[in-house]
């Protein structure tokens, strides 16, 4: 194995990691969501944007406003789920690049003046920031089940504003009683990487 990561560590994080559909009813607290931003901030982006945004709907109201939504398949399980975060790509977060690339400061106003090439930034960006942050779910010894079956106008007005943009869902939790669907089969190497 050419991998420095041991092997307990690959089977929680992928090999064994599984989108989870129920949970145990033990709560997610602020502290391991702390612990899991703490952790996953540092996964690199382009130009050090940070344009994840998150909303923890923890209140009992919040999260039937939530349910009504998400998917017809999607809603008992995110009624259920211990914690559900919704994953947002602000469009403004050219505003703090200032301050997260300190060397490049003028990239601001040079490649994101326009509003266009911030959300392609911001979706892409904040994309990659969602997936660190399913694999940072999976560290904390937790199951995420991410989900993009809702009415995005409908979060989006009921729990951002014009400018983020919904990216997924997340249940999150402790895996319960037959969590997981069984593995779907996955592309080959030989199917995916090619050399040049």
């Amino acid at each position: 194995m050419s991998l420095v990561l041991d092997s307990a560590a690959q089977d929680l994080l992928f090999r064994e990691a599984r989108t989870a559909n129920t949970f145990t009813d033990e709560p997610v607290t602020e502290e391991q969501v702390q612990a899991i931003y703490d952790l996953v901030k540092f996964g690199p982006t382009a130009f050090n944007q940070t344009p994840l945004r998150i909303v923890l709907v923890r209140s009992a109201e919040a999260r039937e406003r939530l349910v009504t939504h998400m998917a017809e398949g999607n809603q008992a399980k995110t009624a259920a789920a211990p914690l559900v975060a919704i994953l947002a790509a602000d469009n403004e977060f050219h505003e703090e690049l200032p301050r997260l690339l300190p060397h490049f400061p003028q990239a601001k106003d040079m490649f994101f003046s326009e509003r266009p090439a911030r959300e392609s930034a911001a979706g892409l960006n904040a994309a990659l920031q969602a997936a660190y942050f399913i694999v940072g779910v999976r560290a904390a010894g937790l199951a995420a089940g991410p989900m993009t079956g809702y009415d995005a106008a409908g979060i989006q007005k009921e729990f951002l504003d014009g400018d983020h943009t919904p990216l997924m869902v997340v249940n999150i939790g402790k895996p319960g009683e037959d969590a997981a669907f069984p593995r779907s089969p996955r592309l080959s190497y030989d199917e995916v990487i090619t050399t040049v």
